[in-house]
């Protein structure tokens, strides 16, 4: 005959607690001395306790699907030049939109925290989130020239970042997956039959990715003659981009649409009768642009929606094993690269 299962019940019982109190030791809540959390949490190990998946679920179902007055926030912290200068630039809205909707769909409040807020320290944002209770955090659109540690008392906390800026500390990281990205670009490319290829980025751009973006550009560049291959063009460059085209004359350019436009104007080249196009930041829905499509509102999504677990199973600090769970992109065929005879 099996054993019975042991549950909070019991722990509560030999505990001489109450079972809310069990319970909220066992989800490492803050609302509780170390003390008391270590030892409740000691003797349900010692018991043999375990939770039941199926209850959890079925808790965090009904918690989901319960209209409540004042929903759980989750603070969505930046660190960019100005309070909404993020929203101005690429990926980052989206982000932003992304956990705003996963949010919303998992019963909580996404609520914006600026870094440079006056006189906001790391202490006393630390303290505000505290005592209001927040106990998930999003680090997002973090500018690469404030690579600092963060100073939270982490302990209290359950953490995600987005992207790789700030590196330290080490948190559990959702972003998109640049270095397949780019080589999804250069697969097609290749496939399609050419062979000289400018790879144009922002240094700035590739730093702020850990340099995955010419990672992936030069481990495909591998498949080509040595003859072939262009070594890849960082803005800014000390040789003017137009010249530097003109010196090279690629067959197709893998690029962002924003980076090239106006030198392509200047050239009057045309695409993709005078060299094709590659977009690696593709929106585009007509069929005329070729690209990829980087599913940054997943990436917000899957940040909210890997947080949230982390708070239902009361994980909180600073991990001993970080992960990063990468969105991978979206191949887009378009008209800007034609297959070569």
């Amino acid at each position: 005959m099996k054993n019975r299962r042991v549950t909070l019940a019991d722990v509560a019982e030999k505990a001489g607690k109450h079972i809310t109190t069990v319970s909220l030791a066992l989800r490492n809540s803050q609302r509780l001395s170390a003390e008391t959390r270590e030892s409740i949490q000691k003797l349900a190990k010692e018991m043999g306790y375990r939770p039941d998946p199926r209850m959890r679920a079925l808790v965090s179902y009904r918690d989901r699907n319960r209209d409540r007055i004042n929903p759980p926030v989750l603070a969505y912290v930046t660190n960019w030049n100005s309070r909404w200068g993020w929203r101005e630039t690429t990926a980052h809205p989206e982000f932003y939109a992304g956990a705003a909707q996963a949010a919303e769909n998992l019963g909580f409040n996404l609520e914006h925290f600026w870094m440079r807020e006056p006189g906001l320290t790391h202490g006393r944002l630390n303290g505000i989130l505290k005592a209001r209770g927040i106990d998930g955090i999003i680090i997002a659109s973090h500018v690469r020239e404030i690579d600092e540690l963060l100073k939270f008392e982490w302990e209290h906390f359950s953490a995600v970042k987005i992207d790789y800026f700030p590196h330290k500390p080490e948190l559990h990281v959702v972003t998109n997956n640049q270095l397949h990205i780019v080589r999804l670009a250069m697969q097609q490319v290749i496939r399609a039959g050419y062979k000289r290829i400018a790879f144009i980025m922002d240094r700035g751009w590739d730093i702020t990715v850990d340099n995955l973006w010419c990672a992936g550009f030069i481990w495909e560049q591998q498949k080509l003659a040595p003859k072939d291959r262009i070594a890849p063009y960082l803005i800014p460059e000390k040789e003017p981009l137009v010249d530097w085209l003109q010196r090279i004359r690629p067959q197709v350019i893998i690029s962002k649409g924003s980076f090239v436009e106006s030198i392509l104007k200047q050239l009057q080249w045309r695409i993709p009768e005078d060299v094709a196009f590659v977009d690696l930041f593709n929106e585009d829905t007509s069929g005329n642009v070729a690209g990829v499509r980087q599913n940054h509102f997943r990436v917000g999504e899957l940040a909210v929606e890997t947080l949230a677990s982390q708070i239902q199973l009361s994980i909180r600090g600073i991990p001993k094993i970080p992960t990063t769970t990468h969105v991978e992109g979206t191949w887009i065929e378009g008209a800007s690269l034609p297959y070569l005879s």
